[in-house]
């Protein structure tokens, strides 16, 4: 369901015009709500191509046959998809304007259901040189794109950064990729990229010291081949443990993105330029001691990922920046003493290269498989990849199924899609994976220990895994997070030019991983209402609706180091009455206070999270948009939380 945000404002129950919380009723006389069971919907699109390539339209829903591990289903929900006209694509109703201090994290989806496409820029898997070359290929897209076409670009380094929010103007695209001069990533072999292979330490040690011919394992060079055995493991090691941090960082901007997108409706084209990168790390063949030090499996981090992706209605597109490549071995700057000197270097660098292409590769396939979407790799024309993943991604079917199988086992479900009429190829998910969405898996360390350390330690003592996320979820500069859509309204506490000594009640501050900060401070106080449809409750056996939120906020310097926070977390047990109430009448809505200090420039990033299934929504913005504002009466200062819940009784 598609929310405005002027309807949201008055949906959460917060009245701006007197600044206190709306009242909500709901009385035995009103028209009753029903109440409906959650139920497992399987959404699958599909996208239907003819021998040339061209989308096919015109199919009915009695032409598709769609099976779950080999069991037919009944479609619930059938809707055939078009590329809306230029003229079409200009409807897009304005974004309502907020109050001046009002802000949230709804992302506005545009009219009549046109898809959306985000560039992702992946700075963090991607040589220098190919970075240059996905610029000066977007950049011929852009003088080319479809008058209305809804693209956003993302950027990503150690995390996901937003360059750009959807737009239909071509100027302020264009103008974003050519500000994108590349970046190198320290995580990568070869920064630059374009290079031949250059001698190791192990190399450089084994042709120093090469073996006596004929000689036996017990005499004098017995020991430099042990100890180029042992820098190859050592090599072998660093490189796996890089490679890891690359594949972490990567799965989590992925999260991040999924999560941005939660709650705009319709799908979503993710056009993902990359280097690539593989989930398993397969062991070492190269002479190691131990070929399986360095074998790591992150099968578990890309299920979580997939899981969102698809759940969020999006459809990867992978495209492998590096465009056409050819061994290294064959490079001008591959140095040819490398092989003269052990022959065995050359087949064992020809091995390893087709190894890692076709693991990148296979990556690539998986994603796009697992997501609906579609691989382009070994092509230069990375424009017309762009052009066809966005043709593909408007032109589809809507397939929507209740599985006869509703066990959260945590199998994975085969899906499969014909057309009656042969001839045709289809595109769609090949399945997924039967896991409960409100229970998520708990991070890997590797997860854990990426988490800034600014976040750590700031947040309730939950389980690992609901912590984790929100540290996540509330790391400076990442895309807010929309599974859970909010308004907060933010007004300095005084006037400008009035401080305080202390720091608002319950605020950490002056810990470990923090910034110190000291007198004076200046106070805010923020009130958040959150849509209740986006929140989880579970009826008890004492026939109340039970749920728990947090509400979190940071206060940030420009370079993201942390300087204070506040969090509270709110149990609300509701009778049938009260919660029918909530639904229909408003939000959840809830009142906390932050300092900073009273002078520099700062940011507050605002969360919200369902303790429940773990959903999170987030935004940030500067302080400066609220420094200047009148701090509200006091006779309309909210009143203080309730401790079990904010909504009141009918």
């Amino acid at each position: 369901m598609k929310i405005l945000p002027a309807a949201l404002l008055a949906g959460m129950g917060i009245s701006f015009a007197s600044g206190l919380p709306a009242q909500q009723s709901s009385s035995p006389n009103e028209a009753p709500m029903t109440l409906h069971a959650r139920a497992k919907i399987v959404v699958v699109d599909v996208t239907v191509t003819d021998p040339k390539g061209h989308a096919v339209h015109g199919l009915q829903r009695d032409q598709f046959t769609l099976t779950e591990d080999h069991k037919p289903q009944q479609l619930k929900a059938f809707e055939e998809h078009s590329a809306p006209t230029a003229a079409e694509l200009a409807k897009a109703p304005p974004i309502p304007s907020l109050p001046p201090g009002i802000f949230t994290n709804y992302v506005p989806a545009p009219a009549d259901g046109a898809p959306l496409n985000i560039l992702l820029l992946d700075a963090l898997n991607t040589p220098l040189t190919a970075q240059q070359y996905v610029r000066q290929q977007l950049l011929d897209y852009v003088k080319h794109e479809t008058p209305g076409t809804h693209v956003a670009i993302f950027g990503l380094s150690t995390q996901l950064v937003l360059l750009q929010g959807f737009t239909a103007d071509p100027n302020l695209l264009r103008q974003v990729i050519a500000k994108q001069s590349g970046k190198g990533s320290s995580l990568l072999d070869n920064v630059v990229g374009g290079e031949g292979i250059s001698d190791s330490l192990a190399d450089q040690v084994a042709a120093s010291q090469p073996p006596t011919p004929g000689s036996g394992l017990a005499n004098s060079n017995a020991a430099p081949s042990d100890l180029v055995s042992n820098l190859r493991t050592f090599e072998d090691m660093q490189t796996s443990f890089q490679t890891r941090l690359r594949i972490q960082y990567t799965l989590d901007a992925l999260n991040d993105l999924a999560r941005y997108l939660a709650n705009i409706p319709g799908r979503k084209n993710l056009i993902w330029f990359s280097g690539a990168f593989p989930i398993n790390i397969l062991p070492e063949s190269d002479g190691a001691s131990d070929p399986f030090a360095a074998m790591v499996n992150m099968e578990r981090e890309y299920r979580e990922t997939t899981n969102l992706l698809t759940r969020a209605q999006v459809a990867v597109y992978p495209v492998d920046a590096r465009g056409l490549q050819t061994s290294p071995v064959f490079n001008a700057t591959t140095p040819g003493t490398r092989y003269n000197a052990n022959p065995q270097n050359f087949n064992r660098d020809q091995q390893r290269f087709a190894t890692a292409n076709a693991g990148e590769h296979q990556t690539m396939e998986a994603m796009a498989s697992d997501t609906g979407g579609h691989a382009f790799y070994n092509t230069n024309g990375l424009t017309e990849a762009v052009e066809k993943a966005i043709d593909d991604g408007a032109n589809y079917y809507t397939l929507a199924y209740t599985p006869t199988d509703d066990r959260d086992d945590g199998a994975f479900r085969h899906i499969d899609v014909k057309l009656a009429a042969p001839g045709y190829t289809l595109s769609y998910r090949r399945g997924y994976y039967a896991d409960d969405p409100d229970t998520p898996k708990a991070p890997s360390a590797t997860a854990s220990s990426a988490v800034t350390a600014g976040a750590s330690g700031n947040l309730s003592q939950n389980k690992l895994t609901s912590e984790s996320l929100m540290q996540k979820a509330m790391q400076h500069g990442v895309p807010g997070s929309t599974q859970i859509v909010y308004t907060v309204r933010v007004l300095p506490d005084a006037a400008p030019g009035v401080t305080e000594d202390t720091l608002a009640p319950n605020n950490v501050a002056n810990r470990q991983g923090f910034l110190p900060i000291k007198p004076p401070y200046r106070r805010y106080r923020t009130d958040f209402g959150t849509d209740p449809s986006n929140i989880v409750f579970s009826k008890g056996s004492d026939g109340e609706y039970h749920g728990s939120l947090q509400f979190v906020c940071f206060i940030y310097q420009p370079d993201g180091q942390v300087l204070n926070s506040v969090s509270n977390e709110i149990s609300l047990s509701l009778s049938p009455a009260r919660y029918l109430g909530l639904m229909k009448n408003g939000g959840i809505t809830f009142h906390q206070e932050i300092s900073a200090p009273a002078k520099g420039n700062f940011s507050i990033r605002t969360g919200v999270q369902d303790l429940t299934s773990n959903h999170i929504g987030s935004a940030e913005f500067p302080l400066s948009l609220v420094n200047n504002l009148k701090p509200l009466p006091a006779q309309a200062q909210p009143a203080a939380n309730k401790p079990a819940s904010s909504p009141p009784p009918p």
